[in-house]
């Protein structure tokens, strides 16, 4: 199959490796060996704080240097490189410090030979940001947030609800029904087993925090064992078996306002 060409002309003024040097992301090439040849100014800041991990002084101090240095299974790779025809993708650890995507892009000729290899380090943060990043999107994913009327949603807990979750979730949907102007939050407690002794306080800790910016707090799915499990819940608070019978109630208040 022949080689799809390229599409246009490069302006005659127009330096491929300053092109190369002025994309906003860490850029290396490395030769068929798979040794470094050359890094752009993004990849020389990079590798100028990478480098201690390795032992080195300087980003300069990389070229030349395989790229099996950088894998904990140089074979693996290896024969990764050995069959690529085509861009590669993947979350690589660098050092257990650092993390990032890696996109390795062979270079072909019009043969379809290698003639080397452009690789893109993007994403690139710390292995701590990493975690908070994964926390927080655990956390977000574990309280996940559904409209479902008007100025309503849903807020479905599932697992254990203990102090700690309570104070996550409580800060989470407050910013939530500041910023989008949210009547009443719907919280689903059918989906929690396990509680805390404290359960009747954070949940009217929760619904008292939540009425400051004007949200109205309707409790859900409530089961004869979690009333049970209360020591204290407002009378005036409104409470319901299901999800649907809270939204009952939001349908009919509103068409009296």
């Amino acid at each position: 199959m022949k080689k799809m060409s390229y599409v246009g002309e490069i302006p005659g003024k127009l330096s491929l490796l300053d092109t190369l040097n002025s994309i906003g992301e860490n850029v290396l090439i490395a030769d068929t060996n798979y040794d470094v040849k050359w890094l752009n100014k993004n990849a020389v800041k990079l590798f100028a704080a990478i480098a201690p991990l390795f032992n080195l002084d300087r980003a300069e101090d990389f070229i030349g240097m395989n790229m099996d240095h950088f894998h904990k299974n140089p074979a693996y790779q290896q024969e990764k490189m050995v069959n690529l025809t085509e861009t590669h993708r993947a979350r690589i650890n660098i050092r257990n410090q650092f993390v990032a995507d890696i996109v390795i892009t062979p270079v072909q000729d019009e043969a379809g030979e290698v003639d080397g290899y452009v690789v893109m380090l993007m994403d690139v943060t710390t292995k701590a940001e990493e975690e908070r990043r994964k926390d927080k999107l655990i956390e977000e994913l574990s309280t996940p947030l559904i409209k479902v009327w008007d100025k309503t949603i849903a807020v479905p807990l599932i697992g254990t609800f203990d102090r700690e979750r309570s104070e996550r979730l409580t800060s989470f949907v407050l910013k939530e029904c500041a910023s989008a102007d949210i009547e009443h939050a719907l919280i689903d407690l059918s989906g929690i087993h396990t509680f805390d002794e404290g359960i009747s306080h954070q949940v009217q800790q929760l619904t008292e925090t939540l009425t400051l910016v004007g949200t109205e707090c309707i409790l859900v799915g409530i089961t004869p064992q979690l009333a049970m499990s209360f020591e204290y819940l407002d009378s005036e608070l409104a409470t319901f078996r299901n999800a649907h019978a809270g939204l009952e109630h939001i349908i009919e208040k509103s068409k009296r306002t």
